[in-house]
């Protein structure tokens, strides 16, 4: 039937296949009854134990984390309060009905309902996984119900318990509704501590296989299952502890295992999982023909009835809500696939099962509601949502692969948002998932991942990843002979390998020079996002360049400073010159305040440092020697000018015309001269004489 359901595409486009099993079921189980035999009954130990936990598994082990982690918020809120909204808001309206429903249904309690309730609310993920992985809904939405499917477990199997010990009480005390809260953070969490231990003592384990790579998939699977068998025994959460087990181990354990071992995990995970589903559809059909029921309408009614509207509107107050912190908004169309996707399935009727006479004496009627739901939901919601995609024109999954560029790209873009959310102060997600990346590659992986594999970049690992898959589809294909070890199956990706020469065919590089490539890449590749010191005005580290830069540019501001002071102390007019009668009368007002100088013939030299005229060290007392000295008289021009200024020669290119000193430095061709006009006390003058010299 399966071979046929799949070969047959006008069959499968209409009917999903787990409507179909459960037809195989019904007319299995109606074959049984009719030639007098007792059909078997999908017993819940059998359920729990053996056909659930490879389903889960697979899910869990190839879960797309990226889109998970990205939306768990949003998946959270659905799994927990959607649950628990459909939980009371189904189990009041059905305490409702059973009081005014007549004699039939007067005696059935609250707490009964309550736990009604909570069986029938969960999505169930096998329900789920057999109808959305057929219609291809885009990544958002089926990550949105999956995701709800997988994580309400820790909710309803709370719910489930404490309904169930409520019953058995006399009375219920607040104190025993605080720790029925409680006990749901016991359930979810400690589900998820487990599973993160066996994942880690999995990964730990595939260290040390590499010489014996034939029982490689055997961890995987075993080390999976003790983490739900744990987590079952002390009545936490086996859903969560196999999700946890799944996310935790895959990236270590596949860079430890061979590819062979990958393969194998990754095929015998989905056969295990395909027959587990196809056997629960199967006994689900076989077990509503063999089962006892006890049919009302009212109740089976308003229970489908009340279902469908505590779904709906739980959805649309949730998203009003969620969107106000979405950037990606929920549309209208999304939330009516969230809404309709809700389909129950297996593990509310074991759920329903496991029930005890001795508590709930309607348990039969409970049977055959949850039976009316699960095919309510399964066949029609099922067969109608594939229409109603393509009536919407709801986003279809993108069926190529991401490839090395886009994945580039997106790690790229990831780095950007991180820096952009250390800057502006905001601890978002990117920035705590740097945060986790950071701790898992300095000290998780060290001690995970034997080899150098541990220190292998990200951009590295992809790279070979998808070197290796491309390979294995070319070969499954049968497009490419060999494929030479030196040409990389990513370059040639759409390059036909049948039309290629064989002169092209390169030679193979030897492991060694493989080995020694993949080193220098491997210390070469830019270490993105190393963190550096907070800024701190006080604890900044001078850069010696930079000083030095700094310390050169201070002189050359300096010595332009100086020159420019000195080009205006030039071109300033000279005062004008007092009278004989003025300059006498200030004579007399202050005899001290004016001494009558000489004209001085010799001229002392001062050379100044243009770069820092301020330091003492700047002035040469060795060249103050008058003009005229070593028996050279002065010329007429120097005593004229005074304050000399010579131009500076252009220093070469290619050199700093502050650190580096060239010819024009020297003392004979950057100087400034500068006459003083103080050299000494006279003579008193004598009488007759006038006090001022011409030309003063």
């Amino acid at each position: 039937m399966k071979l046929g359901f799949h070969v047959i595409p006008s069959v499968s486009s209409i009917v999903p296949e787990s409507c179909l099993l459960i037809v195989v079921g019904l007319l299995v189980g109606g074959l049984i009854k009719g030639v007098g035999e007792k059909p078997p009954i999908l017993k819940s130990d059998i359920f729990f134990l053996f056909l659930l936990p490879p389903i889960i598994l697979d899910a869990g082990y190839f879960l797309p984390l990226r889109p998970f982690t990205e939306n768990l918020g949003t998946i959270l809120i659905f799994a927990v309060v959607g649950t628990l909204w459909n939980a009371f808001f189904l189990g009041g309206l059905m305490y409702a009905v059973c009081q005014l429903g007549g004699p039939g249904l007067n005696h059935i309690g609250l707490l009964a309902n309550l736990l009604f309730g909570s069986i029938i609310s969960a999505v169930d993920p096998v329900a789920v996984l057999a109808v959305f992985e057929e219609i291809h809904i885009n990544e958002l939405l089926h990550i949105l119900v999956f995701g709800e499917s997988l994580l309400n477990d820790a909710v309803t199997v709370v719910l489930y318990h404490l309904f169930e010990e409520f019953a058995s009480f006399e009375q219920v005390t607040i104190l025993d509704i605080i720790l029925g809260f409680l006990s749901f953070f016991v359930v979810s969490l400690g589900g998820v501590l487990v599973g993160v231990i066996y994942g880690v003592i999995a990964a730990f384990t595939s260290r040390f296989t590499s010489h014996i790579r034939v029982i490689e998939p055997l961890f995987v699977f075993l080390y999976s299952y003790m983490a739900y068998l744990s987590a079952e025994l002390f009545h936490l959460s086996g859903i969560m502890a196999l999700i946890a087990a799944g996310v935790v181990m895959r990236p270590y354990v596949e860079a430890n295992i061979s590819h062979k071992s990958h393969t194998t995990i990754k095929y015998f995970l989905k056969m295990w999982s395909s027959v587990s589903e196809t056997l629960i559809f199967i006994f689900l059909g076989v077990s509503t023909v063999a089962g006892h029921h006890y049919w009302n309408w009212t109740f089976v009614i308003s229970t489908l009835f009340f279902c469908l509207i505590a779904r709906v509107l739980g959805v649309l107050v949730l998203t009003w809500f969620i969107n106000k912190f979405r950037i990606v908004k929920l549309t209208p169309k999304d939330q009516f696939i969230i809404a309709y996707g809700g389909l129950r399935g297996a593990i509310a009727f074991s759920l329903g099962y496991l029930l005890d006479y001795k508590h709930f004496g309607m348990r039969d009627m409970f049977l055959t509601a949850i039976i009316t739901v699960i095919f309510f939901t399964v066949f029609v919601q099922g067969m109608t949502i594939r229409p109603l995609v393509d009536l919407l024109a709801v986003k279809k999954k993108q069926e190529t692969k991401r490839s090395i560029n886009e994945e580039i790209h997106t790690q790229f873009l990831d780095h950007l948002l991180t820096g952009i959310e250390d800057i502006c102060g905001h601890y978002g997600h990117h920035h705590w998932k740097d945060k986790l990346n950071r701790f898992n590659k300095k000290y998780v992986k060290k001690c995970l991942i034997a080899g150098e594999r541990s220190k292998e970049p990200q951009l590295i690992a992809f790279y070979h990843k998808m070197e290796m898959k491309q390979a294995i589809e070319l070969v499954e294909s049968g497009g490419i002979g060999k494929i030479p070890s030196a040409v990389s199956t990513v370059s040639i990706q759409n390059i036909n390998p049948q039309t290629l020469p064989l002169e092209r065919v390169l030679p193979a590089l030897s492991k060694d020079k493989e080995e020694e490539i993949r080193k220098i890449l491997r210390t070469n590749l830019q270490k993105t996002r190393q963190r550096l010191r907070s800024y701190n005005r006080h604890t900044l580290v001078a850069d010696p360049y930079e000083e030095a830069w700094n310390q050169m540019l201070l002189r050359r501001q300096k010595a332009r400073q100086l020159e420019q002071k000195m080009n205006n102390y030039l071109t300033v007019p000279a005062h004008k010159v007092d009278s004989p009668t003025m300059s006498r009368a200030r004579i007399g007002s202050d005899p001290l305040a004016y001494e009558p100088k000489e004209d001085s013939e010799n001229l002392p030299i001062i050379t100044i440092d243009p770069a820092s005229p301020q330091s003492p060290e700047s002035v040469d007392l060795m060249s103050e020697e008058p003009k005229g000295c070593g028996g050279l008289p002065p010329s007429p021009e120097e005593d004229e000018e005074g304050l000399v200024m010579r131009v500076k020669e252009p220093s070469s290119p290619g050199t700093d015309d502050v650190f580096t000193p060239g010819t024009s430095d020297s003392p004979s061709n950057q100087r400034m001269l500068r006459c003083l006009s103080d050299p000494g006390p006279r003579p008193e003058p004598e009488e007759g004489e006038p006090f001022i010299p011409k030309g003063q």
